[in-house]
């Protein structure tokens, strides 16, 4: 499994038109096969900022994702809401194991 945390900081105004996008693709992105899971977190302290921790079955299924259509809306529709440029880190499941998932 690979586990990516993208870090994002949303401009104030566009709070609430982000959290639509975000929730629209991340109930696509759970049909795609590659996708174990999908979840989108908010700080508690800075309703700006998120983090999407997207868990993928294996690398291709990262590559197949960006290839989507429903997160190519995403990306352009959010782009702009952006206070500054996304980040992702990736990491490796070590558990529970991928059978688990």
């Amino acid at each position: 499994m690979i586990v990516v945390h993208v870090h994002v900081h949303v401009k104030p105004e566009y709070v609430d038109e982000f959290i639509q996008a975000t929730l629209e693709n991340a109930q696509r992105s759970l049909t795609e096969p590659g996708i174990a899971r999908f979840d989108v977190i908010q700080r508690v302290d800075d309703p700006t900022k998120f983090i999407l921790v997207e868990v993928y079955r294996n690398e291709e299924a990262t590559l197949q994702h960006k290839e989507t259509e429903h997160y190519k809306k995403w990306r352009d529709t959010v782009a702009p809401m952006m206070a500054e440029p996304r980040s992702s880190v990736r990491f490796r499941n070590i558990f529970p194991a991928d059978s688990d998932w």
